[in-house]
């Protein structure tokens, strides 16, 4: 059973930078993502997003109380989704002790600290007691791209705790769960058991890195930055997604549980029709595998699908998300 299929999370796009990877401000929060973009994604003929959220947006410093204008955002975003018949992914892009950009992100410790781990448990127990009677449209994405192979042990406990503690509020709740190397389909193969059959392991896809990142100052520890690739030199074909793929699939398939790939795109520098190609060699392979999917991004972020840049290809780009 494809149960992210079944639920009608297959075809989706990330609101990145509205909850997370911002300045937090009331200006932000209340206005980079309004109701007519829902609308919008609803347009497009996708079937759900993925809403990224900062643990700072929920708690306090100490993580001792929750803030009810916080949860209240997301919830109001939750109903928006639900207005215009579009699923969400409630997805915890950063924790207390770890974010996944520790270049610029001042969070450390988690992996280490049983403190922190019961605090994001905690948290998760919240989203369960607000959230987990809408699993019809509300799915929860435990932690955005864990990144160092070292942590894996120690991720897959922490999961397992906070998925039983879920459970006690979420019982039908699709529950996503990402590997070490910031979600890569390999790790996929070292999570552990998952607790149900209504965990999906996630996985994201920005490959081959030298496309889809050229220029990306931030990822200049693993590619040249000055460097500029077209697509056709880039031996991108359906092939080479089905073999980075293959490892995440085999495992879901031997667990008898759901794949999904929660971020894919290609940055702003490259041409929109250099663009177009990638998503349509990547879709196809998401079609072979039904593997549901979410694009990055759908405003700005240096991936914005709905930019002006994009206007002279974005019909055919709707195609192949």
């Amino acid at each position: 059973m494809n149960v992210m299929k079944e639920r009608g999370f297959f075809k989706g796009i990330d609101l990145g930078g509205w909850m997370s990877q911002c300045d937090y401000s009331k200006d932000r929060l209340d206005n980079f993502v309004k109701e007519k973009d829902f609308e919008v994604i609803a347009s497009w003929g996708l079937d759900h997003v993925r809403l990224p959220i900062d643990y700072n947006i929920l708690e306090n410093e100490d993580g001792s109380e929750y803030s009810e204008e916080g949860f209240g955002r997301v919830a109001a975003a939750v109903e928006l989704a639900k207005k215009y018949g579009l699923k969400i992914i409630l997805d915890l892009h950063k924790t207390a002790g770890f974010s996944f950009d520790s270049y610029s992100e001042n969070e450390h410790g988690f992996f280490e600290s049983e403190k922190y781990q019961q605090r994001f448990i905690r948290l998760w127990e919240e989203f369960a007691k607000r959230f987990g009677s809408m699993s019809d449209f509300v799915a929860f994405e435990l932690l955005n791209e864990v990144t160092d192979k070292e942590f894996i042990d120690v991720w897959n406990r922490v999961v397992y705790e906070c998925c039983e503690r879920i459970r006690a509020y979420a019982p039908d709740t699709i529950i996503l769960v990402g590997s070490y190397w910031n979600n890569s389909p390999e790790a996929v193969a070292d999570l552990g058991k998952p607790y149900d059959n209504k965990i999906v392991y996630n996985f994201h896809c920005y490959d081959p890195l030298k496309f889809t990142h050229q220029g990306a100052y931030w990822a200049q520890h693993v590619i040249n930055i000055d460097d500029r690739f077209k697509f056709e030199e880039c031996d991108i074909t359906p092939e080479y997604f089905e073999d980075r793929f293959l490892q995440a699939i085999n495992k879901a398939e031997s667990e008898g549980i759901s794949v999904y790939c929660g971020e894919y795109g290609v940055i702003n520098i490259v041409p929109p029709e250099e663009t177009v190609k990638w998503f349509k060699v990547i879709n196809a392979v998401f079609d072979k595998f039904e593997i549901g999917r979410a694009a990055w991004n759908y405003k700005e972020m240096d991936f914005g699908i709905s930019d002006s840049r994009m206007d002279g290809v974005r019909d055919e780009l709707l195609k192949y998300l």
